[in-house]
């Protein structure tokens, strides 16, 4: 997973956009296309749907680059809201048509399917969102099948500071059922496209 993005590199970044800079979306696009990709193949479980959400969600950062607000988060972060968000509009999109088409279903099964989707790229936000000290231990403990004291030597940290992390870690990913604020989607991010 990529590192995280000091804030200074977020401003930056955003005032070359801002400038129409060509060579900055290429680099925002080198350091963060595989994080939307990923998180968008997450939701629609389908390339060429991931593909397009990310064109989409380069584009919206290529024509709207004062839509990023440094003080909501890091620029990685902001990213990651923009692709769940247009990845689970997808979806719904999709669902509502295959299923005006054919009949087949209820909408309370779209519903649920949709939520699923949904909280599972909410996880997945949260994950790539957190700081690298609590993702190293989850990805670990979890991705690896390492327990508490694994974790801790390979982190090289006391395995109180291991449980203290991992602990962290679980805790905002019991996050992940609760939607996004009132409007059910990141801030900056309204229109749907």
């Amino acid at each position: 997973m990529a590192t995280d993005t000091p804030p200074r590199w977020d401003r930056r970044m955003q005032q070359r956009l801002a400038r129409g800079e060509a060579a900055a979306l290429g680099e925002l696009y080198d350091r963060f296309a595989a994080l939307v990709h990923s998180l968008a193949h997450r939701v629609l479980d389908d390339d060429d749907a991931a593909d397009q959400i990310t064109r989409e969600v380069f584009g919206y950062i290529w024509e709207n680059p004062d839509a990023y607000d440094p003080k909501q988060g890091n620029l990685r972060s902001w990213v990651a809201r923009l692709t769940q968000r247009q990845a689970v509009h997808r979806l719904r999109q999709a669902e509502t048509t295959a299923y005006a088409e054919t009949g087949r279903g209820s909408a309370e099964e779209l519903e649920q399917k949709v939520r699923r989707a949904s909280v599972a790229a909410r996880a997945d936000y949260i994950v790539t969102s957190m700081p690298t000290p609590l993702r190293a231990a989850l990805e670990l403990a979890y991705f690896q099948r390492r327990d508490y004291r694994q974790t801790a030597a390979d982190l090289g940290v006391t395995e109180d500071e291991a449980r203290r992390r991992l602990r962290l870690g679980l805790q905002l990913l019991s996050s992940a059922n609760r939607p996004f604020a009132e409007g059910g989607g990141p801030p900056g991010y309204g229109r749907a496209r």
